[in-house]
């Protein structure tokens, strides 16, 4: 009753529409409307909005956020559209903003790819575990990209995977939140750094993907924003990396999906650490091949195969 908001609504005495106020924790958000009720008197209904207004300003925010994204590089081409439509440049002028143009236009596919794949992470039920990935193979794979993108830039470990380790789930959504994981770890870890992966189950049966790297860290206040849509920690460093802001967001609904999560784990000046945990119903040691050796035919099986063609089948 002592919101100020709220007060002025009762005073004004139009009360057509609700009025939106803090409640008394500051933590809610309340929809208060009033209404004639009887000789003199008047009804109060109050609505807990504050679900429905945190989703709208994360809306309001992430149309903002998108607009910035994408506002930059388009002002980047359009400038060099004008350039290269009133100056006469030299071939290697011309080649060099050729170049800086297909640049931003790669940016802007990237952003545009990543906020496809939220949507479709997004508006997709949650698969079901009944197939079965080989984490060494999915590790293999991320490897290959890592060293193609680092370079030789850094010194990249990859520990030993069991041969019979599998996972259940979707096979391009796992390899897309490991990659964003290491793509990462290249990109912000200095040249000489180092950045390890490796797999293992812990004792209450979740397997676990971690990536370590000897980067610069991340300060604790940061940590619980990480998976936030464009949230950076220091924005003209994830631009000039080629980061679009969207990767570790990524990264945390295909663990939603998969009922996993994202750990983080960081520290300043030593690194961090990356996890994708996977529950345990997840996880399954794959059967060995059989052994074909061990399999020779049996006697009645060579006498039926040997049998006539005119023996009546069983």
């Amino acid at each position: 009753m002592r919101a100020p908001a709220f007060k002025a609504y009762l005073t004004e005495g139009r009360f057509d529409e609700p009025v939106v106020v803090a409640g008394a924790s500051k933590r809610v958000t309340l929809s208060v409307q009033v209404r004639p009720y009887g000789d003199g008197l008047k009804l109060i209904l109050s609505q807990d909005v504050t679900e429905r207004e945190r989703s709208e300003a994360m809306r309001r925010d992430f149309v903002a956020n998108v607009s910035h994204e994408i506002r930059t590089p388009l002002t980047v081409l359009a400038g060099f559209v004008e350039t290269l439509a009133t100056l006469p440049l030299e071939p290697r002028e011309r080649d060099r903003v050729l170049t800086l143009m297909r640049q931003q236009t790669d940016r802007m596919q990237v952003l545009v790819s990543d906020l496809l794949t939220l949507a479709q992470l997004e508006g997709s039920p949650r698969p079901q575990p009944d197939t079965w990935l080989g984490v060494r193979a999915l590790v293999a794979e991320a490897e290959r990209d890592a060293r193609a993108l680092s370079d030789g830039r850094h010194t990249l470990a990859f520990g030993d995977v069991p041969a019979e380790a599998e996972l259940a789930g979707v096979e391009g959504e796992i390899k897309r939140a490991l990659g964003n994981l290491l793509s990462n770890a290249v990109r912000y870890t200095p040249e000489g750094g180092q950045i390890a992966t490796r797999w293992f189950v812990r004792a209450d049966g979740a397997g676990v993907l971690e990536v370590h790297d000897t980067g610069p860290g991340i300060a604790r206040e940061h940590l619980p924003r990480l998976t936030e849509r464009f949230y950076r920690v220091d924005g003209s460093r994830s631009r000039d990396s080629g980061g679009t802001g969207l990767g570790l967001s990524i990264v945390k609904h295909v663990m939603q999906r998969h009922g996993g999560a994202i750990d983080i784990e960081s520290t300043p000046g030593q690194g961090s650490f990356f996890r994708l945990v996977f529950p345990a119903a997840r996880l399954r040691r794959a059967q060995p091949a059989a052994d074909p050796a061990k399999h020779a035919a049996t006697p009645a099986a060579h006498e039926a195969v040997t049998a006539p063609n005119d023996a009546t089948p069983p």
